[in-house]
């Protein structure tokens, strides 16, 4: 069964339609987007549809929608985090829910690809907060590789985002890196979630496990993909 997550809470107009198609929902906590009230409106959300809640911190630059790197001591970026993070979970368990897992957003989850040093920082914090939290990681990334034995992982993958052949994602600014055409994304899904397989932007096809994928709620037709996702994987089950 292919688990679809989402990233929500971030201004736009169609959570309510997105999040009944979803297992897990990514909340924005303050960091790229969001605020205490929005972030009780997405978690209230997702119990009315059991949807698995997890955060969604980055960076703290809102300006920038966390897509930049900040030049900010790791001290600072930890401390950010943590903030962001409590903010859902207290929302959470003041609700009578768990927090299930985190997704860091943006430039951030990109760096974590491939720097140790914030990577074992993001793991120690999951630890603290709570060691039973799932932590979301890039495939072939260090922080899944640092995470092994320590941290529940989920490895994701992204319905509507072009890869390069390390399996990092396409820079945004690349033509192709945002993928729209829905049957296109179908092919890409079932390739990912049924065959353990990942077509990269030149066209090479690898081997790679996928746990969950992501549709984002800020791509133009980000409803018209996931539900026709929805609808199509479900005739065949």
């Amino acid at each position: 069964m292919i688990k679809f997550n989402c990233d929500l809470a971030e201004g736009g107009k169609y959570d309510e339609r997105l999040m009944p198609l979803i297992s897990y929902c990514n909340i924005a906590c303050g960091g790229h987007f969001g605020n205490k009230q929005t972030v009780l409106e997405a978690v209230q959300l997702a119990i009315k549809n059991n949807v698995n809640i997890g955060a969604h911190p980055s960076y703290p630059d809102v300006e920038n929608f966390g897509r930049k790197k900040m030049d900010m001591s790791l001290k600072d970026l930890r401390k950010s985090l943590k903030t962001q993070i409590l903010l859902i979970k207290d929302t959470v368990e003041r609700l009578g829910e768990k927090l299930h897992h985190i997704k860091p957003h943006g430039a951030l989850y990109n760096e974590l690809k491939y720097d140790k040093e914030k990577s074992l920082m993001m793991i120690d914090l999951v630890k603290e907060i709570d060691d039973e939290l799932v932590l979301f990681v890039p495939p072939k990334s260090v922080i899944e590789e640092e995470a092994k034995n320590k941290i529940k992982t989920l490895i994701e993958g992204f319905a509507d985002r072009a890869y390069e052949e390390d399996l990092s994602l396409v820079s945004r600014g690349k033509t192709g890196a945002v993928l729209h055409d829905k049957n296109q994304i179908l092919e890409k899904v079932k390739l990912m979630g049924l065959e353990s397989k990942i077509i990269t932007l030149n066209g090479v096809i690898l081997n790679q496990k996928i746990d969950t994928i992501c549709i984002h709620s800020d791509t133009e037709n980000s409803v018209e993909i996931l539900e026709y996702l929805y609808s199509s994987l479900h005739k065949k089950q």
